[in-house]
């Protein structure tokens, strides 16, 4: 058995296992987050047998599932699905962590049941990042949007129902699309088709340009949604401001990454030379993405949807680099989406610690928190820091290759992509001074010190009725803030990683174009 399909396997066997588990809430916790444990040690030995400069694909594996049609159960692992298969098992038990902390079920909601379903999210994502067959991918990019619907329609908030729906039919209208042009891109190869990437990558690439741009748009098209990029972005403030706030991590720094993910692994090196002709098309709505989506999260007051609109404007950065076809500003987009994962996800954890606290997700119920609770205070600065990619976290590195390797080929776009990062410091500071700077006020802060006094005249009384971070929450926020730093200061791992699978995916468009 290879290591991916361990990696997949394990987060299945312990969703069964705690099927039996409800209305054993302490137990039901602990067998998950041991399996999530342990599903992040086995990390360990598949990162240090990769090889960057061996082949493409390594750890991989294959069975024959549909013979008639070519079909396979076959995984493998990149450098870039190698750094998202980490990071989604890194956030999976700090997920797992925020319940009962920032997190709460609703009533008659279990235990074993919420983390049954984060582990099976955790298992298909994973499997969407290893296959290597495209229709098995496109199963699993269904699949995938099972357990999601379920964590963000059954343990949501007021208006669950309706964003758990729009988040599903948006994202499978789009992989039904995408399966058409699978189908498309099956008829191209000679005698018996496939569906085997690999082979699909040497044979739909000599396809005539009109027909690749077909082929390409389907699957830009599904992609595209799940990024999201502008104007495909609607379901996601929606989905984001009434998922759980752990869920609310995976839903945001993990399942987006498909998207952009499949732009890397699918539209380029199979449709080379759509992936250079309608490259304008793309870089245009990366740039609106990230100015759009700066300037409404300026504008939120609700944190969940601060949040959402601040990742709209990040995927503007990482499609602009995917598609500037240079090796420095694909590599930033790569390291973007890992960084972005760990930046966005504490930011998410920090405000649901405050909104626990409060019991508001709005920005202007708070107010001069930092005077009362300077450790999270502090893990929110951390947190914002990154997301604005101040130099010294993990985040600037790849901000800055993607706008170095963009401006060569892109000037234009670069330069109007670089207002994003003005606005991102602007936005930033602005929800930090609100939430923590100043006199302890607002109405979620108020009713802590029992009375509506503490709004505008702040007492003692009212700052010891704010907890500050315990163990438990130190413990979920702490490894966030060693890879923010450890990646800000030394990104060198990263970079080795997935700098040969980058290189790989330009020869493959720069060999297709040529023909």
């Amino acid at each position: 058995m290879t290591w991916p399909l361990a990696l997949i396997l394990l987060p299945l066997v312990g969703a069964l296992v705690l099927t039996p588990l409800k209305g054993n809430d302490r137990l039901a916790t602990r067998v998950a987050l041991a399996f999530a444990l342990v599903e992040l040690l086995l990390i360990i030995p598949l990162w240090t047998m990769y090889s960057p400069g061996g082949a493409r694909l390594q750890e991989t594996s294959s069975m024959v599932w549909i013979p008639s049609f070519g079909v396979h159960i076959s995984f493998g692992v990149d450098g870039i699905a190698l750094i998202m298969i980490a990071v989604i098992a890194f956030l999976v038990p700090i997920v797992m962590g925020t319940l009962g902390t920032a997190d709460k079920l609703p009533e008659g909601r279990s235990v074993a049941g919420y983390f049954s379903l984060i582990l099976v999210q955790e298992a298909l994502t994973i499997g969407v990042f290893a296959a290597t067959d495209v229709f098995l991918f496109y199963v699993l990019f269904e699949i995938m949007l099972i357990p999601m619907y379920f964590l963000i329609g059954g343990y949501g908030g007021a208006n669950r129902q309706y964003a758990a729906v729009k988040f599903f039919l948006y994202s499978f209208l789009g992989g039904l699309i995408m399966l058409a042009s699978a189908i498309g891109a099956y008829a191209l190869v000679p005698g018996k088709g496939t569906f085997d990437w690999a082979t699909l990558v040497s044979v739909v690439h000599n396809a005539p340009l009109s027909t690749q741009i077909w082929l390409f748009l389907g699957f830009f098209l599904a992609f595209a949604i799940k990024a999201p990029l502008v104007p495909f972005h609607t379901w996601l403030p929606d989905a984001a401001g009434e998922a759980p706030f752990g869920v609310a991590v995976l839903l945001v720094g993990v399942l987006d990454k498909v998207g952009t993910f499949g732009f890397l692994r699918y539209c380029l090196p199979m449709f080379p030379a759509a992936s250079r002709t309608l490259a304008p098309m793309v870089l245009v709505l990366a740039v609106i993405g990230v100015l759009y989506g700066s300037i409404l999260a300026a504008g939120q007051q609700d944190m969940k949807r601060f949040v959402a609109y601040v990742s709209i404007a990040h995927f503007g950065f990482i499609a602009l680099g995917i598609f500037a076809f240079t090796s420095q500003a694909q590599v930033g987009s790569v390291t973007y989406m890992l960084n972005h994962s760990l930046a966005t996800g504490m930011l998410i954890v920090v405000l649901g610690l405050v909104v626990a606290r409060g019991g508001s997700t709005r920005v202007s119920d708070y107010g001069g928190m930092a005077k009362a609770t300077p450790l999270l205070g502090g893990m929110l600065l951390i947190a914002g820091l990154s997301t604005l990619s101040l130099p010294g976290t993990n985040s600037f590195v790849s901000e800055f290759l993607v706008l170095v390797g963009s401006f060569t080929t892109q000037p234009v776009y670069a330069i109007l992509a670089t207002v994003g990062m003005v606005l991102a410091a602007a936005y930033v500071l602005w929800l930090y001074q609100r939430v923590m700077t100043g006199p302890l006020r607002g109405n979620a802060l108020a009713g802590l010190a029992g009375g509506p006094g503490a709004a505008t005249a702040p007492d003692v009384a009212a700052k010891k009725s704010l907890r500050d971070l315990g163990g438990r929450e130190l413990a979920i926020l702490v490894p966030l803030v060693v890879l923010i730093i450890g990646l800000g200061f030394y990104p060198k791992p990263l970079l080795d990683t997935v700098s040969p699978s980058v290189d790989a995916t330009l020869s493959a468009v720069q060999a297709g174009v040529a023909k």
